[in-house]
């Protein structure tokens, strides 16, 4: 775990609830005026812009022409969250910016606090759906990030996705699948796993469009499975042997530091499988239409897509 003071992190409202709360006048007036002024948001900083979730938001934003400017160590414009020598450079003549939180939250707050001086008038924070629940508990830097954001007086979005469909393929899943075996810690739940290319669309419109100041958004597909579902239907479009087994967070440790990992990386990862197994993100949500005005990606299209491609063969 990655060590830092715990904080008390509010639960998310509902879109109705925050838009009850705005008219009441809760939000400052200051914040408030904020809203109008944004009728056409400048340009933009994508932190973490070589990821699996940033490297898609810059690329929809320069198809959509809009001016982005793409931000990590190894991008055009460098950005080290631990070099702070990397930050002005990188916020100079920013008007918004898309928030992916590094692995340690410590200067989460202090970069905040920097990029509303530079100018940053809209920030849209990558997070995680559950955070509330879990935060600080094994996902510091999100529940910190989310902090951050809500007391800087800033205008504020939160982006929280269900686990992505791509951990199948890109990801932590995909050598165990083509090795024949996913063995998890996460029982029979059911998961409506969300594709990144939704929620990259979804970020970019909160980062160009009006109506979605200090609102937290929760992500999915738009049905769930479970894991040994989404196996058996990988198995049956790739055409290769594949199964899913339970297994305890002591046997998935095992098994992620036999292949390397270190034991803390690995007890995190179980921790997120055991929140995931007691199934509080089972049910889909409709913040995907709500926002896109379409249904999100059904995770079979993204199976075949993604066989189509031989991944797991």
């Amino acid at each position: 775990m990655y060590s830092v003071r715990q904080r008390k992190l509010a639960c998310p409202m509902t879109i109705a609830e925050q838009t009850a709360e705005q008219t009441a006048g809760r939000i400052s007036e200051q914040t408030a005026g904020r809203i109008s002024e944004l009728n056409a948001v400048g340009p933009v900083l994508v932190l973490g812009a070589t990821g699996k979730t940033g490297r898609r938001v810059v690329a929809r934003l320069r198809d959509a022409g809009r001016t982005v400017r793409a931000a990590s160590r190894g991008a055009e414009t460098r950005f080290d969250w631990m070099d702070r020598a990397t930050w002005a450079s990188a916020l100079d003549g920013m008007r918004a910016l898309c928030l992916v939180a590094p692995p340690d939250p410590e200067p989460i707050a202090d970069f905040v606090a920097e990029a509303k001086a530079a100018g940053v008038r809209r920030f849209v924070v990558l997070s995680g759906r559950g955070v509330h629940r879990y935060g600080m508990a094994f996902e510091p830097s999100l529940a910190e990030a989310e902090r951050a954001v809500r007391e800087a007086d800033v205008d504020w979005t939160l982006i929280r996705p269900n686990s992505f469909a791509q951990n199948f393929a890109e990801d932590l899943y995909a050598v165990p699948l083509r090795a024949g075996l996913l063995a998890l810690p996460v029982g029979a739940v059911a998961e409506p796993f969300i594709d990144m290319e939704d929620v990259a669309e979804v970020a970019v419109a909160l980062l160009t469009e009006e109506g979605h100041s200090y609102r937290t958004y929760e992500l999915s597909g738009p049905r769930a499975l479970t894991f040994a579902e989404v196996t058996a239907e990988i198995s049956a479009v790739s055409g290769r042997p594949m199964r899913f087994e339970a297994v305890t967070a002591e046997r998935y440790v095992a098994d992620l530091t036999a292949r390397g990992m270190t034991e803390e990386e690995a007890r995190s990862l179980a921790y997120v499988h055991v929140f995931l197994s007691e199934g509080h993100n089972t049910e889909p949500t409709t913040d995907v239409r709500y926002i896109l005005g379409r249904e999100p990606r059904d995770f079979s299209e993204y199976v075949k897509s993604v066989a189509a491609a031989g991944i797991w063969t």
